[in-house]
């Protein structure tokens, strides 16, 4: 079975619209902080809500303890973690500077501070990294949960970066991911390495590293099935597809990512560990930030599966796909002056 690329159609492209560029599929792109803070909208709501209801009270009251638990609790932190940073916010109480000011503005500090250490990590991916080339990234991740469009957004973070892209169709299982693979592909004027419905991940895979050799391409993202209900045979896909990959590159893949949807909470957490059956992660894109009050799931990834969170997405755009940083986390949730939609972008 020969390897077929599928290409922009250039014959259409004499007689219909010209396709928008990356930057205007994305849409109007929001400077970095207001980003944050609109795509984190919901779960900042829900961590502020309790200080607001104690605000200016001179101490910290077992009731404001209590409803932090429970904010934690319900944005799916976990419960066992959630005591733990609350217990810990306790401790910090007891030597914390006041300076006067309220104690409920001093809780906040510390749970700042306890939320900030508990995501703090290294979030450099090898997506971004510099390095020996092609970049292999494999993505992985259930269906449903944003993964091929995870992958369009890495693409189009590539490209920002002036690099090469090819996208290779290793989810041969369902038509919809090869052609939603492609569709994604002509919006970024990309070619996408693919087969027909049903045939071998690996042989796609196989025939994707080579094209990428060939041409000299910098960055290869894979996309990969995700039908949990078939657990085993999947998995053993998925072995086959990480040694054909590192037998045909050396040192590959570069990154393994999985796609967890930031909305199904501490069960995301459960299909990581069963990813993690197959191979090691090296890093998660929590998808959907922006329509989830869940979004504290970020800290059950980063305390109880030992993997860093690279990315987050906190849109539908091209560029909502953010680097993770524990910075940027803990200012959309804390964070006192809303930005100005007119300041001028972070680069990429």
């Amino acid at each position: 079975m020969a390897v077929r690329f599928w290409r922009r159609n250039k014959e259409a492209e004499t007689t219909d619209p010209a396709p928008r560029s990356v930057d205007e599929e994305a849409g109007a792109s929001a400077p970095h902080t207001a980003r944050w803070r609109r795509g984190l909208s919901r779960l900042r709501a829900a961590f502020r809500r309790p200080f607001e209801r104690v605000a200016g009270a001179r101490q910290a009251s077992e009731d404001l303890y209590t409803e932090l638990e429970e904010a934690l609790i319900q944005a799916d932190v976990g419960v066992e973690t959630a005591l733990d940073i609350i217990s810990r916010v306790r401790t910090r109480m007891k030597t914390a500077p006041r300076d006067g000011r309220p104690a409920a503005d001093v809780v906040r500090d510390q749970l700042e501070r306890e939320l900030h250490d508990a995501l703090q990590q290294e979030t450099e991916s090898a997506n971004d990294a510099d390095g020996p080339e092609p970049r292999v990234v494999l993505v992985v991740g259930v269906n449903g949960v944003g993964k091929t469009t995870s992958i369009a957004k890495l693409a189009a973070r590539s490209q920002r970066r002036g690099r090469t892209v090819l996208l290779v169709a290793g989810d041969t299982f369902r038509a919809a991911a090869i052609e939603q693979l492609g569709v994604w592909a002509d919006r970024l004027g990309l070619d996408v390495v693919k087969r027909e419905h049903g045939a071998s991940p690996t042989a796609v895979v196989f025939d994707g590293l080579r094209a990428a050799l060939a041409r000299g391409t910098q960055v290869v993202l894979i996309d990969t099935a995700g039908r949990l209900h078939t657990k085993t045979p999947l998995m053993e896909e998925l072995k086959k597809m990480h040694r054909v990959i590192g037998r045909e590159v050396p040192g590959a893949p570069h990154e393994v990512l999985l796609v967890l949807d930031a909305g199904t909470g501490q069960n995301a957490l459960s299909q990581a560990r069963t990813f993690q059956e197959a191979f090691p992660l090296t890093g998660v894109i929590l998808s959907k930030m922006d329509g989830s009050a869940k979004g504290g799931v970020a800290v059950a990834v980063a305390r109880r599966l030992g993997v860093p969170i690279r990315y987050v997405g906190l849109g539908e755009g091209l560029d909502d796909l953010e680097a993770f940083s524990a910075d940027a986390f803990i200012d959309a949730l804390f964070g006192d002056a809303e930005p100005s939609l007119d300041a001028p972008t972070d680069s990429p």
